[in-house]
This record gives C-alpha cells, sequence and structure tokens, in this order.
C-alpha cells in the first residue's frame, strides 16, 4: 500500500525521470524510468557486470551500503552520457534510511538532482 500511494504522486517524463529502487533481500536495483513513454532509461544494480568490474570480480564484498552507494553512482554516470541531470527519486515504499539513503548519496555525488 506504501508503494502504490507514494506512485501516485512521483511520476516520471522525459525531462525529469524516475529514479526507482528495488531492494530485495541480498541485492539492490535502481532504475530511471519514463513513465509517460513507458521505457526504462538507465539500470544499475549490485548484480550489474560494471557494478562487478568496479568492485574487482565476483570473488570481491562490499557491505551493503557501500555497494549501494556505488550503485547510485553507476546510475549516475549512465545517466549524465544520455543528458540527464535531474530525476524524481522513488523510493519504492522503502524507508529513506541504510542502503536507500547509500544509493541516493551515491547519485547525487554522481551528479544527479532530486
Amino acid at each position: 500500500m506504501r508503494h502504490h500511494r507514494i506512485r501516485r504522486r512521483v511520476i516520471g517524463t522525459t525531462d525529469r525521470p524516475r529514479l526507482a529502487v528495488f531492494r530485495s533481500g541480498r541485492h539492490i536495483y535502481a532504475s530511471l524510468v519514463d513513465d509517460g513513454a513507458g521505457v526504462t532509461l538507465a539500470a544499475a544494480s549490485t548484480r550489474a557486470a560494471a557494478f562487478i568490474e568496479r568492485v574487482g570480480g565476483a570473488g570481491k564484498k562490499l557491505s551493503p551500503t557501500d555497494g549501494a552507494k556505488l550503485v547510485g553512482q553507476l546510475l549516475a554516470e549512465q545517466a549524465k552520457q544520455k543528458g540527464i541531470a535531474k530525476v524524481a527519486f522513488d523510493r519504492g515504499g522503502y524507508l529513506f534510511h541504510g542502503r536507500v539513503k547509500a544509493l541516493a548519496e551515491g547519485s547525487r555525488e554522481g551528479g544527479l538532482q532530486f
């Protein structure tokens, strides 16, 4: 119910896509979505190849919050390549602390504004 309540208000457009966050028990996923066109513009996660390369291989481990921060930075890099600077943050019903907050901080450090 919390997720649906948030989704009524947070809408992604072409100029300002929605930064959607999904948090599972082990991984975190983030994507930039244009809801008007129904298209995912960019995506990053702790399972993505770019994340594993940045960490230094599949055997290397980061803390969950450090991994989430790195996912936010990777997503911000992809957004910059596509010319996206402003986003609407959709926390997906999760509380804004821990991994969700770390992802937001990482994307802000990467240059996204929300």
